[in-house]
Order: structure tokens, then C-alpha cells, then sequence
């Protein structure tokens, strides 16, 4: 028993009908094609979350600017009295 009740004689026969119609060479550009697709498809994904996590550490970056030190206080009071 093959896939969801079809046997793997039935997959051959289905996979010869296909090559006589479409021909090997049709088959193995439209495979690379795939495979090209796929490729850039994974390689966009994984700019994507770079960049995104790039975003994430600019984010906390300019949070970091904003935070005071305890002795900065003390010297900035000390400064104004």
C-alpha cells in the first residue's frame, strides 16, 4: 500500500504517463526551476529575519542611550546645587 490507498505500480504508471508527455528535458528545467525558486525563496526569508533582528538590537541600542546611570544623577544633583 503506497500513498492514501494507492500502490507504488499505480505511482510508476502515473510517472511514465508523465514523462511521455512532457519529455525529460522539460521535466528536469521545470525541477531546476523549482529548486532556483526555492532556494532564493529560503535565502529571502533568512535576509528577512536578519534584518529584523538588526532591527531589534538598533531598537535596544537607542533604548540604552536613555538610561541613567545612578551616578549620573548623583552628579548631575550634585552639579545644580
Amino acid at each position: 500500500m503506497g500513498f492514501g490507498g494507492i500502490s507504488i505500480w499505480q505511482l510508476l504508471i502515473v510517472l511514465v504517463i508523465i514523462i511521455l508527455l512532457f519529455g525529460t528535458k522539460k521535466l528536469r528545467s521545470l525541477g531546476g526551476d523549482l529548486g532556483s525558486a526555492i532556494k532564493s525563496f529560503k535565502q529571502s526569508v533568512r535576509e528577512g529575519e536578519d534584518s529584523e533582528s538588526n532591527n531589534n538590537n538598533t531598537a535596544i541600542d537607542n533604548n540604552d542611550d536613555n538610561v541613567v546611570s545612578k551616578s549620573e544623577v548623583k552628579e548631575k544633583d550634585s552639579q545644580s546645587n
